[in-house]
């Protein structure tokens, strides 16, 4: 277990509850779990055992029913929108197993999106997406649409994109889910060199090979944390 270093997210008695006409979903039912600053995670477990509410809830996407979220330091259960809003811009980000990559633009131009909302000069922009864009081996293809890339490329422009904002944490939904054995060992090959630059990944897979190479796994069940464990 990691020692010496500081929470970077921290959870205490987290739950979550949908109402669906008159019956009541508890995706969460009290989850504690902290994570440290540069720690490697995977969430794991059965469909519908929380998972994707978890992730929703540290992504700032949704809010707890009850309890607290602390991200950084900063705790978040009650802030209002346009706050998480914030966090999401500058403190988290995301990788989804479906790129969610915008089709009408360039790979430059979607790794630059969360510069744009922090209102960042068209040339530092640049300067910091084509870096970025060079370190996940795309610099050959600034200028390519989305429907132009293999699905491996296109998770590639998504890693950049998330690390545009140098997030606190990246939050990642089965990322290599929709790619073939190659181009998903190639990008989990990039979640190790990010792991190993220092970065907070929060990863939720189905897969143990994958939570194998990660440093701690986290399974739900029924919205609970059942298990906890190092690598």
């Amino acid at each position: 277990m990691p020692s010496a270093a500081r929470s970077m997210i921290s959870l205490d008695t987290v739950f979550k509850t949908y109402r669906m006409g008159d019956n009541e979903v508890h995706a969460l039912r009290g989850i504690c779990i902290d994570f440290l600053e540069g720690e490697y995670i995977s969430i794991m477990g059965p469909s519908g055992c929380g998972k994707s509410t978890l992730l929703n809830v540290l992504g700032c996407l949704d809010r707890p029913t009850s309890g607290t979220y602390v991200l950084g330091g900063l705790e978040l259960s009650q802030l209002n929108d346009d706050m998480l809003s914030e966090i999401r811009c500058t403190r988290l980000g995301f990788i989804f197993q479906s790129y969610n990559l915008i089709p009408q633009l360039t790979v430059i131009e979607n790794i630059s999106v969360p510069l744009y909302y922090q209102g960042i000069g068209e040339d530092e922009s640049y300067e910091i997406a084509s870096g970025l864009a060079q370190k996940v081996g795309l610099s050959a293809r600034l200028q390519h649409k989305p429907f132009e890339l293999s699905g491996g490329q296109q998770q590639r422009v998504a890693i950049a994109r998330s690390l545009a904002n140098d997030p606190l944490v990246i939050l990642a939904d089965e990322p290599t889910g929709n790619l073939d054995s190659a181009s998903g060992q190639e990008i989990l090959d990039i979640f190790d060199q990010l792991h190993d630059a220092g970065k907070t990944i929060v990863m939720v897979t189905h897969d143990e090979n994958i939570a194998h190479r990660t440093q701690r796994v986290v399974r739900l069940r029924d919205g609970q944390v059942v298990n906890n464990v190092y690598n």
